[in-house]
């Protein structure tokens, strides 16, 4: 008997390759900020698979080492890095590490921001001094970031501008408000960024020097 071996449809062979070949661009973020400030909850928001997670028990050892002000309900804390995945469209895919926030983590940071694209710090308006480290670090390391303060629903709330002048950021670093725990907006504040360093990759006469902003949100949905 003379049997032909029928081949695949030829939408179903590229679904296949798709699999296989992966996603087309991948780019590493990293979400940064003071302790307590949501950098965990961001991650968790938008990973598309089961984020890694390095988070250990508050102790008594902690005490005077960790600055807990503000902080009464945190009882973990990152001791090295969180990790997550979203793919957008066209094959791009963004790989997400949260660096922890202690000082006595600071030293991740050089290891976690190798290759990255650029950073998202994020910012609590009731600790904003929390968020100095993060962007002295990025601005000496010439490294692309984007100031995303997560709207805490205890907090005062301000305008971006405002934040701007109490942060003393250059008028091109782009402002937004967020909230960590929605998973539309931490992916704006992830556009944002991306658009951002692009930007800036094409070319100084490319950088607009406006604030970049998103709706206040609400902490009702």
């Amino acid at each position: 008997m003379n049997s032909a071996r029928s081949d695949p449809p030829p939408d179903a062979t590229e679904e296949h390759d798709d699999r296989a070949d992966g996603p087309r661009v991948a780019l590493k973020i990293l979400v940064a900020g003071g302790f307590g400030v949501g950098k965990t909850t961001m991650v968790g928001a938008v990973s598309e698979i089961r984020p890694l997670r390095t988070e250990e028990a508050l102790t008594d050892a902690s005490i005077g080492v960790d600055d807990l002000d503000g902080l009464g309900s945190k009882t973990t804390t990152t001791v090295a890095m969180d990790f997550g995945r979203i793919t957008l469209r066209d094959g791009v895919a963004i790989y997400l590490f949260g660096t922890p926030g202690q000082e006595r983590f600071w030293f991740m940071w050089n290891e976690l921001s190798r290759g990255a694209l650029g950073a998202v710090v994020l910012a609590d308006t009731r600790r904003l001094m929390a968020s100095f480290a993060s962007i002295d670090y990025f601005e000496q390391k010439g490294t692309p970031f984007v100031v995303a303060v997560n709207c805490f629903d205890d907090a005062d709330r301000y305008d971006p501008p405002e934040i701007r002048m109490a942060l003393d950021i250059d008028p091109h670093v782009p402002v937004l408000l967020c909230d960590a725990r929605q998973t539309v907006s931490a992916k704006q504040v992830l556009v944002a960024l991306v658009e951002h360093a692009l930007r800036l990759a094409s070319g100084p006469s490319s950088t607009s020097p406006r604030a970049w902003r998103t709706p206040a949100p609400t902490r009702d949905g």
